[in-house]
């Protein structure tokens, strides 16, 4: 036998007996990860279509008087949660575009262009790893209210959550190693072609980076979907907030139901994000054994 032996080899699993109790071990396995993981995310819509009443009295039983639609309704009018979901839109998609553009022409610079100053730069980048966020929390803050060079103030805009999300060397190193693996021939004969830097990163790079591509979206769209002390520092008006700062300000001032509604409206959102990109995720995932260092 040339495959691999693991708990029941090959001849165990043949008997019937062994391999009616594996299926049943592997089905009662799948149900509890089944249960673990979208057990909450069902309650939270069950709270969410109930009554205050019945969720507190009987949390685990199933509509006793029917679905009741009318929270997302409420939560989305009463409470104007449709400008913090908004909010929430336009925080992921400036921090993904300018996230993107940085670590895609940071990675190319290192891996490909390759400039004299390619391995500090490297290791300036990893060594940025090491530095906890909240250490640097007062200079980033102190920077987005005077910006320097310029001399202009952040404060209470957009740009003052884009533009620090965007730097993230998690991305740039991502996107390093992966273009890195990315047969130098291919460059050779676009140089010999006549193919500039600028036509190789749009014409070879990009279309052959659609994997990593999705791993980076979803990690930028999640990390700037669930940051919550940065926008709260920099975004103080209530009106700019995004829906991971309002979710807990508006805790106390809604009815039950209502807060649970808001909650599955944020918590859906990561889910499609996930279930969207998930091919480019996980062929990455599975490509990233082979990437040269």
């Amino acid at each position: 036998m040339t495959d691999e032996r693991g708990i029941l080899s090959f001849i165990d699993r043949r008997r019937p007996g062994v391999r009616a109790a594996s299926g049943v071990v592997g089905a009662v396995v799948l149900a509890g990860l089944v249960i673990c993981c979208a057990g909450p995310l069902f309650w939270l819509f069950k709270a969410a279509t109930s009554t205050t009443t019945e969720s507190l009295s009987a949390p685990f039983s199933l509509w006793p008087t029917g679905l009741h639609w009318d929270s997302f309704a409420q939560v989305w009018t009463r409470v104007d949660f449709g400008r913090y979901f908004w909010n929430t839109l336009v925080l992921m998609a400036g921090s993904l575009c300018l996230g993107l553009l940085v670590a895609t022409t940071g990675g190319y610079g290192l891996a490909v262009l390759k400039p004299r100053y390619a391995k500090p730069v490297s290791a300036a980048i990893l060594a940025t790893l090491f530095i906890p966020g909240v250490i640097s929390l007062v200079a980033l803050y102190l920077t987005v209210i005077d910006v320097p060079l310029v001399h202009v103030s952040l404060l209470g805009s957009m740009w003052a959550v884009w533009l620090p999300s965007s730097a993230n060397a998690v991305n740039v190193l991502l996107m390093q190693r992966f273009f890195a693996g990315i047969p130098g021939e291919l460059f050779n004969a676009a140089r010999v072609d006549g193919a500039g830097p600028f036509r190789m990163f749009f014409s070879i790079v990009l279309p052959m980076s659609r994997p990593i591509l999705g791993v980076v979206s979803l990690l930028t769209l999640v990390s700037s979907y669930k940051e919550f002390l940065w926008p709260l520092l920099v975004l103080p008006n209530p009106k700019d907030q995004p829906m991971s700062v309002a979710l807990p300000r508006l805790q106390s001032t809604i009815d039950f139901s209502q807060f649970m509604a808001a909650l599955f409206i944020s918590v859906i959102i990561p889910v499609i994000l996930f279930l969207v990109l998930q091919r480019q995720f996980l062929q990455a995932a599975g490509n990233a054994g082979a990437l040269k260092g």
